[in-house]
């Protein structure tokens, strides 16, 4: 039962009491150690997209050893075993607060936990695919999102022939025209746009306008940018072009292009790490 004192909420939770001070938490294992406690410099430092994508890599790990029965793991042993650069985790987790114990390393269940209510994966997030031709509908029968904190709530598309058609997954294509409809009232907060390119911008207006602020656009054209709106662009045109290139040109080797991208240092790898070394 919460206990409050002067203002602080203390708050046991198995083998950690989590206090909290405004919107601020600090984490403290049974025996007194600090687990997490977190920087004001996240709310006015801008956090780049390559350290979230990082974020989700050291989460897919932390998932892979708590799987493995691993309850710590320092920044190195975290390096080693993935092939990731222990300065780089180290500077990625200072930009959220202060991670791990010194001489144990890090919790792998607490970091998992954390990482996933940073990255918003501790509530739902309910998707609706626009666009049933061949991507869309491959999209919509992906059965890993059952895995994740993602669900498919809705299908759009503008072919009649379509409209009213259910998927092996038991949901009713829709049709277009009821966007705004159909993403307020199943609260879609997320939306993949899988549509020919000369509808993309149409179609992402008439989402944002309904209220949704992030995008995943699989349509061969880049959308425009529109302030508070996050959009991702996922061209597998280039990509093929990129692997083509490599097919070409067998010395250049500009394979795992993505993967790469992502353990690669944001700037200098000198720049100093605010948390805690662990062991």
């Amino acid at each position: 039962m919460p206990v409050n004192l002067s203002g602080n909420i203390v708050q046991a939770a198995e083998l950690t009491v989590i206090i909290r001070l405004g919107y601020r938490s600090i984490e403290i294992s049974h025996d007194a150690k600090i687990l997490f406690q977190p920087f004001d410099r996240m709310k006015t430092e801008k956090i780049s997209d390559l350290t979230i994508g990082r974020l989700s890599v050291y989460l897919r790990c932390l998932n892979h050893l708590a799987a493995s029965g691993v309850r710590t793991v320092s920044s190195k042993g975290l390096a080693e075993r993935f092939n990731l650069k222990p300065a780089q985790i180290r500077k990625d987790l200072a930009y959220f607060g202060e991670f791990g114990v010194r001489g144990v390393g890090y919790y792998v269940e607490d970091l998992r936990r954390q990482l996933m209510k940073i990255l918003g994966l501790n509530e739902r997030h309910r998707i609706a695919i626009i666009g049933l031709g061949n991507l869309g509908m491959a999209l919509a029968n992906y059965r890993g999102f059952d895995r994740t904190a993602f669900e498919v709530v809705a299908l759009l598309d503008d072919d009649p022939q379509k409209v009213g058609v259910e998927v092996p997954g038991g949901l009713v294509i829709h049709s277009v025209s009821n966007i705004n409809r159909i993403i307020k009232s199943l609260g879609v907060n997320i939306v993949i746009i899988a549509v020919p390119a000369s509808a993309a911008e149409n179609v992402t207006q008439e989402v944002l306008d309904a209220g949704v602020r992030a995008v995943l656009n699989f349509a061969p054209v880049r959308l425009m940018k529109r302030p508070g709106v996050n959009i991702k662009n996922v061209d597998l045109t280039t990509s093929l072009e990129s692997l083509s290139y490599f097919l070409a040109n067998p010395g250049h080797d500009v394979g795992q292009l993505e993967y790469v991208d992502l353990l690669e240092f944001d700037s200098e790898p000198d720049e100093i790490s605010r948390d805690v070394e662990p062991g």
